[in-house]
């Protein structure tokens, strides 16, 4: 069986390298093109790309998805089946080209997260649970019949760091096991019940920046949400000071949201209902540091972050 790869951030590196480590006959790549990063310019690849280059499988970065020349570079590979991993939404032009179809991998259990963010917004929106799903793709985004599901537990100390790299282990056996069914012809795929849809939509700057009145708990599972990147952050002193870690308490707020408190070299902050404890935070222009070792080191002018 021919495969051609779809995919660009590390969460689709993971899921590749797994497929190269069992010897699935990967023909070809597709990611998106080099950047141009830093002072100097230089190229910098996708993770994907990284791990095409060192295992010289050939690599396609169309800028278009309905670039003939592309779609023709595709149609002359003559692979039987697509593998999209966290990729760009495919035109019908490219994905109807194998005869086995392509399936997509998807970081929630679908139809709930449909969209560029689920792992983030599970744990923004507090869930226990979790899980990965492949699809058959379709015109619309993520509505395609699903193939396989798998559920995953969210630990209360997961973060979106820690449940990337679970899912993404998951994930590549997952797709392995796709693989293996629609091989061997064995394939009874299920309808998603639109009725049960949710969104994951990106993440953007104003999603990331903490409101204080806010619960204490919705606040916590934002920061874990999206940690370590791109961050939740909050305002003080007009520099923006990330948050990468917190932890909730049963102290009960009696003063202002987004009011600061110093105690035991902790650094609690009010909110709508109860205080949460900041543990590794970064203040604009500085370092990713232990909140203890921030106080040490600076000293705040203001008592309140901007709400």
């Amino acid at each position: 069986m021919k495969i051609v790869f779809f995919g660009t951030p590390d969460f689709a590196a993971i899921c590749l390298q797994k497929l190269i480590n069992n010897e699935y006959n990967i023909v070809s790549v597709v990611t998106v093109p080099d950047k141009q990063k830093g002072r100097g310019q230089k190229k910098s690849f996708s993770p994907v790309k990284e791990i095409a280059l060192h295992s010289n499988i050939p690599i396609l970065q169309p800028e278009n998805l309905k670039d003939e020349l592309f779609i023709s570079q595709l149609k002359s590979i003559e692979f039987n089946i697509g593998v999209v991993v966290a990729f760009r939404i495919l035109p019908k032009e490219v994905y109807s080209i194998p005869h086995l179809g392509m399936f997509n991998l998807h970081g929630s259990l679908l139809p709930k997260y449909r969209g560029a963010a689920p792992i983030q917004w599970a744990l923004i929106n507090g869930e226990k649970e979790t899980g990965l799903t492949t699809f058959l793709l379709q015109e619309k985004v993520d509505v395609g019949n699903i193939i396989l599901q798998e559920k995953i537990s969210i630990d209360e100390d997961d973060n979106f760091e820690s449940l990337h790299d679970k899912m993404a282990s998951v994930g590549s056996e997952l797709i392995i096991k796709t693989l293996d069914m629609i091989s061997k012809g064995d394939v009874s795929v299920q309808v998603q019940d639109n009725s049960k849809a949710s969104s994951a939509p990106k993440i953007t700057k104003e999603i990331c920046k903490i409101r204080w009145d806010s619960s204490a708990e919705s606040i916590h599972n934002l920061i874990r949400g999206l940690s370590p990147n791109p961050a939740a952050y909050t305002l003080i002193e007009e520099k923006a000071f990330k948050i990468f870690k917190s932890s909730l308490t049963d102290n009960l707020s009696d003063s202002k949201p987004g009011t600061i408190e110093l105690k035991n070299q902790k650094i609690y902050v009010n909110t709508a209902d109860k205080k949460i404890i900041l543990e590794e935070v970064q203040l604009e222009g500085k370092k990713r540091i232990k909140a203890e070792d921030f106080i040490r080191g600076f000293r705040f002018k203001t008592k309140s972050f901007s709400t």
